[in-house]
């Protein structure tokens, strides 16, 4: 009894030191990750800037500017510098927020990127639950009927999400949903009756409407965003579907869903509790992952619904030789998949023990 009482208060400390250790080793590791990372984000977007066959200082002054002019903007941008002292001007001023004055706006790309992004990221998380709350039945149902016709049903609709251009399935949807038969309204994000009826908060008018008590707004708003959300959604539905249900059939091949089902469990239990319960860890980052792409995807459907967010920023932005605005909307993507990689890492932790039991 002595011996454990006196081993007791060396073990404890001991242990706390390997948690400990453990614990600065992996934000150590994980803010090594996202470092590099965005150092590689840095170096792609300020390669872009050069390889894009737009001069920046024309851009700025115009074809029609003298030449001294021209020299003065040339220098001012700091073009007349080495390439190496160009990047880390370029690389500074991403650390403190500058990406420039927009020459489509004139404002600051900053203020533009926060002002549009609301918008994509509304799109975004309506299309996001559509994916989610339908592609992940689907796919357990598709793997439970493995062969069958419900397996077929979603492999197919699954396979028509990947192969129709999105352009086409809003133009289409358009015209059957709105044109049509009146059910949903058409492209925007609200009636311009509704414009400046409610104070922004979030930037998200379906948010905002709801804070400010504008009912009839907010449904205006759902209105607009339930077509352009579906449609959307309609492309993550499939790639989280088709996962699901790869995810499925290699859980319902272990034994323990076999053991499971001699001790008398229900199979419902079984496939919808157990399996699915040891997939919900790779689901993790399948969502993450189609969320980024979703952010990153949306300029095709915005530009089809007018949608007022960061794709259609960044396409007019492209068109107008506006280098400032894509290289500032390419930063915001590049930082968002940072960070859907930093929050699902951490999610997988918490849901996976043995990920826990090995930090």
């Amino acid at each position: 009894m002595s011996a454990v009482t006196a081993e007791t208060p060396i073990a404890a400390p001991n242990g706390w030191v390997r948690r400990f250790a453990g614990l600065v080793r992996q934000v150590a590791g994980l803010l090594g990750s996202v470092s590099l990372t965005f150092l590689g984000l840095t170096c792609v977007t300020f390669v872009i800037g050069r390889v894009i066959p737009i001069d920046p200082v024309l851009a700025v002054v115009g074809d029609k500017a003298t030449r001294s002019t021209y020299e003065r903007v040339f220098k001012e941008m700091n073009l007349d510098r080495p390439i190496y002292e160009q990047y880390f001007i370029y690389l500074k001023k991403i650390l403190h927020g500058e990406f420039g004055t927009s020459l489509m706006t004139a404002h600051p790309v900053l203020s533009d990127l926060l002002r549009v992004f609301p918008a994509t990221l509304e799109l975004s998380v309506s299309a996001l639950i559509v994916g989610v709350c339908l592609g992940i039945p689907l796919g357990v149902v598709a793997a439970t009927h493995n062969g069958r016709w419900p397996d077929q049903v979603v492999r197919y609709g699954s396979l028509l999400g990947y192969s129709m251009p999105v352009f086409w399935l809003g133009l289409v949807g358009l015209l059957i949903f709105y044109a049509k038969l009146g059910w949903v309204e058409g492209p925007g994000r609200i009636d311009i009756s509704f414009d400046d009826l409610v104070p922004t908060v979030t930037g998200m008018i379906t948010i905002d409407s709801l804070i400010a008590g504008e009912y009839e707004t907010f449904w205006n708003a759902i209105s607009h965003l339930i077509l352009p959300g579906s449609i959307l959604g309609y492309l993550s539905l499939a790639y989280v579907a088709r996962m699901t249900r790869s995810f499925m059939l290699t859980q319902l091949r272990q034994e323990y869903v076999l053991a499971t089902l001699a001790k008398g469990l229900s199979p419902f239990r079984v496939v919808w509790v157990h399996a699915l319960g040891n997939v919900w860890v790779q689901l993790i980052t399948v969502i993450a992952l189609t969320f980024g792409s979703l952010l990153e995807g949306a300029v095709l459907t915005e530009t089809v619904f007018a949608w007022p967010g960061l794709g259609l920023y960044m396409k007019n932005s492209l068109f107008a030789a506006d280098l400032n605005a894509v290289v500032g909307g390419t930063v915001l993507i590049g930082v968002i998949y940072i960070i859907l990689n930093m929050v699902s890492d951490v999610i997988y932790t918490l849901v996976d023990p043995r990920a826990r039991a090995r930090k």
